[in-house]
Parts: structure tokens; sequence; C-alpha cells
């Protein structure tokens, strides 16, 4: 019984993954690191970085910081993935991604997983 009163106290940790273009990154980085994501006990600053190709067509009334409306658009994007140690540090962290990210809808992720 004490194992699982322990481990159910431990608290949850989240992963916020985005999206964006290479001349962006690091800017979009540094606000999120700020906001106080990537950090682990010792470390801070930490993600995992991987570059793909994003997909988009613009429609309606959107405004397109890359591309145009009705224009399918392929670039070249880095995935950045970092840890957030609480909901608040990830709500913080998604905050200062929007604030920085210049699309007109910044692609990004949160997931939550159990701290073993």
């Amino acid at each position: 019984m004490g194992a699982l009163v322990s481990r159910a106290s431990r608290s949850a940790r989240y992963t916020l993954v985005f999206h964006a273009e290479p001349q962006f990154v690091d800017t979009v980085k540094q606000a999120v690191f700020a906001a106080g994501a990537g950090r682990y006990p010792n470390y801070s600053e930490c993600c995992w970085t991987a570059t793909g190709t994003g997909q988009f067509r613009p429609v309606g009334a959107a405004n397109p910081h890359t591309g145009a409306v009705g224009v399918l658009e392929k670039i070249e994007e880095l995935r950045v993935e970092m840890l957030c140690d609480s909901e608040e540090t990830a709500r913080k962290a998604v905050e200062a991604l929007k604030r920085q990210q210049p699309y007109e809808e910044p692609s990004y992720a949160v997931y939550k997983s159990e701290n073993f």
C-alpha cells in the first residue's frame, strides 16, 4: 500500500512539442526555456530537435506568415520536444510559444505523462 501512495503522490510531467521554421526556432526555444520548460534537476535548456517537412494549405480568411491562401505549402520545419515539470510550467511555456512564434496558428501539442 505504501508504494501505491508514494507513486500516486508524484506529480505528472508534461512534454511540449512544437514546430517552427529553422530561422525562428532558437528565438522560440529561448522564450519557452525562460518560461521554465526544458529543466531537469541539475540541467536547463534541455530539448530534442528533429528536421521534417510541414504541410498546410491556408483557406478562408487565413493570414499566413508563410505562403498564400489556397496554395499548398511544404516547408522545412523543426520539431522540438521538451519537458515541463508541472501543468503550470506547461501552460506558461505555451503562452510564451504563442507570443514568440510568428505563425498565425502555432503548431504545438502538450502530452501528459506519469512521473515514475
